[in-house]
């Protein structure tokens, strides 16, 4: 297993690993759903009763649908532990679990009413970073924690969340930089970027340009595309056009159709050098096609590759997982909300909130909610290192201690971490 260097966000030195995990993609572990006929929401949702309710808005559906099982999983292997310690406030932590959908869809807005009138406390999610938008207003209203495992947009650094947002996923600056550097030191003069038209595609689309500029190479076009669109022919053409040596394709599951038109006229990734980021790195996309597609094709990842142990662990609770994804983001968001909670000795969001900061960084180094919780009880401060990294939530709720892989596919279409390489960058950071 390749352990990636968890790097500072800042002017420090980063790792960067061509890296890979296993295959697969499949439906999320046991749940507790969600009742039906929800009503708009309420402040009473914020008021506490002395039990941690935590209820999660994740993808079972939709273009990240692939994401779902390794997220839903790390929640589920966090609460087992848990519940198995002795629970939060001396009491089991109970869960609901609901369907993000994505930005194409109002499935993510129900799903935080349903869970508003369910009392929660917190809510882990979206994985969409256009989706946790859509709905962040809701949920801080009604003073209840929102913990994203996978949002990246920088847009949530300077978002208004009533101090009640969080997430485990470091933003796109950083995933931006790494890969626009990646890009440029591969030796990419020319690059093409195809990037899928919201606040992630745009957003990150604009970090790789700028990087790859300053690194010295040139944006030779760049295209933002409505993801929904029926045919991509007119986008790729554009690409194709001004013939670039490196494409960067920012995108989710629809990124498999722009593979097909980029293999359709020519830009193949023997020819040219793809890139790809979080949303559409995946196992399962494009098993259906033609061996060698993908093959040679980088991508970056934010986060840390899930230790071996872990998977294992993951495994107990849904054995049908085969990708992992966010899910040490997942199980560390769970976490740390149950870990806020009894350092503040409260469930209610704000009390919440007002202790993330606090037991991410600072105190008694810890791993796992066990060991973290017991520190607690004896009155010890605590520094919660999660799977993920250290976190060390700032003051907006950004972790300043992230982690990047970069990965490489090969011919079966699958990125595989036997044939890993690792390497050390210079400042990506400042």
């Amino acid at each position: 297993m390749i352990r990636i260097l968890r790097a500072p966000l800042a002017a420090t030195a980063a790792l960067l690993a061509l890296a890979a995990c296993s295959s697969g993609g499949t439906t999320a572990g046991t749940v507790t759903s969600g009742s039906a006929g929800a009503q708009p929401p309420s402040a009473g949702a914020s008021q506490g009763d002395g039990a941690l309710t935590i209820g999660t808005v994740l993808p079972q559906t939709g273009s990240l649908a692939y994401l779902g099982p390794p997220m839903f999983g790390g929640v589920d292997l966090a609460l087992k532990e848990i519940n198995e310690a002795g629970g939060v406030l001396g009491k089991p932590v109970t869960k609901y679990d609901t369907d993000s959908g994505d930005n194409t869809t109002n499935i993510a807005s129900q799903a935080v009413d349903k869970l508003l009138t369910q009392k929660v406390d917190a809510i882990v999610g979206a994985a969409s970073s256009s989706v946790s938008e859509s709905i962040i207003d809701k949920i801080t209203r009604a003073g209840v924690v929102q913990f994203s495992p996978a949002n990246t947009s920088d847009k949530f650094t300077t978002i208004e969340d009533d101090g009640l947002y969080f997430r485990t996923a470091p933003p796109d600056k950083l995933q931006g930089r790494v890969l626009g550097d990646v890009v440029v030191s591969d030796g990419n003069d020319t690059v093409g970027i195809l990037a899928m038209q919201d606040s992630y595609g745009t957003g990150l689309a604009d970090q790789v340009q700028k990087t790859v500029t300053d690194g010295g190479g040139d944006v030779v076009e760049r295209v933002d595309y409505d993801p929904k669109a029926a045919d991509f022919s007119a986008d790729v053409a554009k690409i194709k056009a001004k013939n670039p040596k490196a494409i960067v394709l920012i995108g989710f599951e629809e990124t498999a159709k722009v593979v097909q038109e980029l293999v359709k006229q020519g830009l193949t990734s023997d020819k040219y050098k793809w890139y790809m980021v979080d949303g559409n790195m995946s196992n399962t996309n494009y098993l259906k096609m033609p061996k060698g597609t993908m093959d040679g094709v980088k991508g970056t990842l934010p986060g840390a590759e899930a230790p071996e142990a872990f998977q294992k662990r993951l495994l107990k609770v849904n054995p049908k997982i085969t990708e992992y994804t966010y899910a040490a983001e997942s199980y560390d968001a769970v976490t740390l909300i149950a870990l806020a909670a009894e350092a503040a000795k409260s469930d209610t969001g704000p009390a919440i909130a007002g202790k993330l900061v606090e037991t991410s960084k600072g105190g008694t180094k810890c791993t796992g909610f066990k060991e973290c919780v017991d520190l607690l009880k004896a009155g010890t401060d605590i520094d919660y290192d999660g799977v993920s990294g250290p976190v060390d939530f700032n003051d907006v709720g950004d972790p300043s201690v992230a982690t990047i892989g970069v990965y490489r596919y090969g011919a079966d279409n699958k990125f595989n971490a036997a044939k890993a390489i690792e390497y050390r960058r210079g400042n990506i950071a400042g």
